[in-house]
């Protein structure tokens, strides 16, 4: 077993470091770069600050002094190979560097975002699976009945309506026509003048929308897992055995069938759980405009915010592989038929 984890660890080292290399050669081509927009801002009264790459366009009529000096203010006055490698290092020293726009460092950025994607992953997660199981079984359990084939519609039909078509829809009914729930935000601004029990409804009163955008197609897939995962062992010998022994249908349920079939179900919840946080807010969170993990990593790559963009990928990752790992290793502790050597 330590040996099998030894050398999963050792192999996420070439792992991210294929990930950041192919990342950073593919920015090296992208238009429009750091120095581009900085000069585009400038032109225009915003101001900011930059990075270098090509120059094409946005760079004429700018004082070629004036452009190398913004090129050496952010390092691309350095060959390509040898700010990738100064990347790398700070990496292994997990410093993510600093943003270019916001002046902030990206651990800093990825900090006060967290919140926000804390908030409507656990609620994302915990709901589906408090829905998804339990709905899981009781398709199992009625397999082939009308109840089983109308929550298989409404299941299916959740999931192939996008979330953020579902948000829209959300959107113009509850928070436009009727106004019962907030368009935007996560709290109040009258949310330091609350008391705690208010502050507790008010923030219950904004997440509602966007957690429902999230929840109803993100449960889908688990509920019909769990049906198949119960149907496959209720077919099994031991479950025969177990009736004929003289067992209620309760017991051979939960004695039996729940520990075996839940198996795909619980290693599967490492992953689920941290997917919660980093994936498929995007939509939601810039159409309810809660400023978490996603619109951070979508802004940045808009604005060419390449330690922001960098910083959070090599982050993800790494959060990412550990969590695959931790993800096998709960085979081992749900089944221990499972063996590694």
């Amino acid at each position: 077993m330590w040996v099998y984890i030894l050398k999963r660890l050792l192999l996420m080292i070439p792992t991210l470091f294929g990930v950041l290399l192919l990342t950073f050669v593919v920015i090296q081509f992208v238009p429009g770069g750091p120095v581009e927009q900085y000069l585009a801002e400038a032109r225009t009264g915003q101001g900011g600050a930059a990075e270098g790459g090509s120059v094409y366009r946005g760079a004429q009529g700018v004082d070629p002094q004036r452009l190398e000096q913004i090129k050496a203010l952010y390092g691309f006055d350095k060959p390509a190979h040898e700010r990738f490698f100064q990347m790398v290092g700070q990496f292994a020293r997990f410093d993510l560097g600093t943003s270019f726009f916001q002046n902030k460092a990206v651990s800093e950025l990825i900090i006060e975002k967290l919140p926000v994607s804390i908030s409507l992953g656990l609620w994302t997660f915990f709901i589906s699976y408090l829905v998804a199981v339990p709905l899981g079984v009781a398709k199992a359990v009625r397999a082939g009945s009308r109840f089983d084939l109308v929550t298989t519609l409404l299941v299916l039909v959740g999931y192939a309506i996008p979330g953020f078509v579902l948000g829209v829809a959300l959107l113009v009914i509850f928070g436009g026509q009727l106004q019962w729930f907030p368009l935007r935000g996560l709290t109040s601004s009258n949310w330091e003048e609350l008391s705690w029990g208010a502050r507790i409804v008010d923030y219950l009163w904004h997440i509602t929308l966007p957690v429902t955008a999230m929840v109803l197609g993100s449960f889908a897939v688990t509920a019909m897992l769990t049906k198949n995962a119960f149907l496959e062992e209720i077919r099994k010998q031991y479950v025969m055995t177990a009736r004929a022994k003289g067992l209620s249908e309760r017991q051979v349920l939960w004695k039996h069938i729940f520990r075996n079939a839940l198996i795909p179900i619980v290693t599967g919840f490492p992953a689920a759980f941290i997917g919660a946080f980093f994936a498929g807010s995007l939509l939601i969170e810039t159409l309810f405009s809660l400023d978490g993990l996603g619109l951070l990593s979508f802004e940045s790559v808009i604005r060419r915010d390449y330690p922001v963009v960098l910083g959070t990928l090599f982050l993800f990752t790494l959060i990412g592989l550990f969590t695959k790992l931790i993800s096998d290793l709960c085979y081992v502790w749900v089944d221990p038929r499972v063996k590694y050597d």
